[in-house]
């Protein structure tokens, strides 16, 4: 029988993913296509690079994922933080939706047995737990990177995707209010 543990651990990981998707299309809906390439110094991606990347990465890591290395022969990750011309944003977009489809498919088709399952990523073997997590963290940092980006560049025509400044205590009373509301229910 099942760990109810592990029924939760997948339902949370499938809710995070789309969670981290979702604040990074937010913050990606508030540039515009100049600010989308933009890039801070020589040294730095542009949101377009990062999209790329994460798409990139998520291709090659939830294709086949139970059955095949994570870390694709075809994939080549150097060539994620370059662009070509017939690189715009409406296909960097496309490859970003269709990575998503990969994670969230494959995720919502694990089951808790998979969890102890071993997968390769660049032929290090990982539990499927420890892959998803894997996942996550990567996703989460670059996906900051994203939110950051975007922020810059709107700057004080930025419209904020968590609590904004000044409005904690606010925040906190009213979490508490529906808290007590929902206890109450029971």
């Amino acid at each position: 029988m099942p760990n109810p543990l592990e029924s939760n651990y997948l339902q949370d990981a499938s809710r995070e993913f789309r969670r981290l998707k979702k604040l990074a299309d937010d913050a990606v809906a508030q540039v515009t296509d100049t600010d989308f390439f933009h890039v801070l110094d020589p040294e730095s991606n542009s949101i377009a690079l990062i999209v790329k990347h994460i798409a990139g990465n998520l291709h090659s890591r939830w294709t086949d994922f139970l059955t095949a290395d994570g870390e694709k022969p075809d994939r080549r990750r150097d060539l994620e933080f370059d662009l070509a011309e017939a690189e715009t944003r409406a296909a960097l977009t496309e490859r970003w939706e269709q990575g998503w489809s990969l994670v969230f498919d494959t995720t919502e088709s694990l089951t808790p047995a998979d969890l102890g399952r071993t997968v390769l990523i660049r032929a290090e073997p990982h539990s499927v737990l420890k892959a998803i997590q894997r996942q996550l963290i990567h996703n989460a940092y670059h996906i900051g990177q994203i939110v950051f980006l975007a922020k810059h560049c709107r700057s004080s025509g930025w419209k904020t995707l968590s609590i904004p400044r000044g409005e904690t205590e606010r925040f906190n009373a009213r979490m508490l209010e529906r808290f007590r509301e929902r206890k109450d229910v029971r």
